[in-house]
């Protein structure tokens, strides 16, 4: 009894001693699986065609050709450098000579790298964005008054040490044709020389051309302020005719010129005045009423057809007086600047006078053309008043009135000049 006693305590013992060890050998397992890396570790990679071994003896028999293991290269970000963008300069020219080419449109090259990029709106390194370099849209172009038939862009720049003045050509736009087709051009006079002129490349079929040329006028610091830019817009028929379309005047006396860089205008054409002049000429002048300030504007724009008196070792000079009358009672007084050797002068000067409105029906306004003569004299041209009833009958009259029924609008007409009643 006694020895089964034994076995069956020496079962028991061995069996507690078998589950220790598979315990222990299963806690073991577990701790090295939660103990070994998730990812493969990489070694540097050494060339086949040399060994540890190899290398390390070759570097202690001949340490001055030992061969170095290869060291993996870092990949370096692309950079591209990006294309000269070309502008367009003003070049050395002689005089009246005329620039006709156009600097090449800027093309992207074609080395840029083109990736998908492009269609999350993102540009390589090196590229140009297209649309960060376009111009405004000119809300010029879409506002023409009723009677509008045309409207001209054009730059200027003047090179007081050349003495040159500089005119860029830009566009034209809304222009009215008299035939189904229109191609324009334009040429440009630097006025009073009408004989010589510049002119553009003709534009086929359009009525809003793109011009882009520049011109070239050499005139010297002291007379550029009395001269005057003319572009004259014509139509070129099949048969080669030229139809005028308008003409834009611009007076070099303004004030654009006297700083530095380039300035950009643009202009509404005019219509050419066909009527021939009258006996002694015509002058075109523009008139408002501002009833609120009580303040009457009137612009001298230009005159034709003078008929100046002939002088021997001078250079004649016109000027336009405009006097405020009141019941034949002189009021004040301005005049223009004068301008040089032309019967056809330019003025483009404003003017204004204090009228209150209870003095319309009895105030006038008279325009008066005088030329310089020898010991400093005026010799009359010719004059012309407009005002009420009570002093002016015609065109004058209706000058006048039209002033009136549009107020703070400016009213533009010509008038024949006379040298009665003077």
């Amino acid at each position: 009894m006694s020895e089964q006693v034994v076995a069956v305590a020496g079962g028991v013992i061995g069996g507690i001693l078998l589950l220790a060890l598979v315990g222990v050998a299963a806690y073991l397992l577990w701790k090295k699986i939660c103990t070994s890396p998730s990812y493969e570790e990489l070694f540097n990679v050494v060339s086949p065609s040399y060994s540890e071994t190899s290398i390390i003896e070759q570097s202690l028999n001949h340490p001055s050709t030992a061969i170095q293991p290869q060291q993996p290269r870092k990949q370096s970000v692309p950079f591209i450098v990006p294309p000269k963008f070309h502008r367009r300069d003003w070049v050395n020219l002689k005089n009246g000579e005329r620039i006709q080419d156009d600097s090449e449109p800027y093309v992207a090259p074609e080395y840029l790298p083109r990736t998908s990029f492009h269609a999350l709106g993102t540009f390589v390194l090196g590229s140009v964005n297209p649309d960060l370099y376009k111009f405004p849209e000119d809300s010029d172009e879409g506002d023409f008054p009723e009677g509008n038939v045309g409207r001209l862009w054009f730059a200027l720049e003047y090179e007081q040490e050349a003495e040159r003045l500089l005119v860029s050509l830009i566009k034209a736009r809304n222009l009215h044709s008299p035939s189904d087709t229109c191609s324009p051009l334009v040429k440009l006079y630097l006025l009073p020389d009408e004989r010589r002129y510049l002119q553009s490349k003709i534009r086929r079929k359009t009525l809003n051309p793109q011009f882009d040329e520049n011109f070239v006028f050499q005139v010297s610091c002291k007379t550029v302020h009395q001269r005057t830019l003319k572009f004259s817009v014509v139509h070129v028929d099949k048969m080669k005719k030229h139809h005028p379309l308008g003409h834009v005047i611009f007076p070099l006396k303004n004030e654009v010129l006297i700083g530095d860089g380039r300035i950009v205008l643009w202009r509404d054409l005019e219509t050419e005045n066909l009527e021939p002049p009258s006996e002694f000429g015509d002058v075109q002048f523009s008139l408002s009423y501002n009833d609120y300030l009580g303040r009457l504007t009137v612009v001298v724009l230009r005159a034709k057809g003078l008929q100046l008196q002939e002088e021997r070792n001078a250079v004649s000079a016109v000027y336009v007086k405009a006097s405020l009358m009141n019941h034949n009672k002189f009021i004040k007084c301005k005049r223009t600047s004068e301008v040089l050797g032309t019967p056809n002068p330019v003025y483009n000067e404003t003017f204004s006078f204090k009228v209150d409105p209870v003095e319309l029906d009895t105030a006038s306004l008279s325009l008066t053309m005088l030329q310089n003569t020898e010991g400093d004299k005026s010799h009359l041209l010719g004059r012309v008043v407009v005002g009420p009833f009570m002093y002016t009958r015609g065109k004058e009259l209706e000058h006048w009135n039209e002033m009136l029924n549009k107020p703070k609008e400016m009213v533009k007409r010509w008038h024949a000049l006379c040298r009665s009643g003077t």
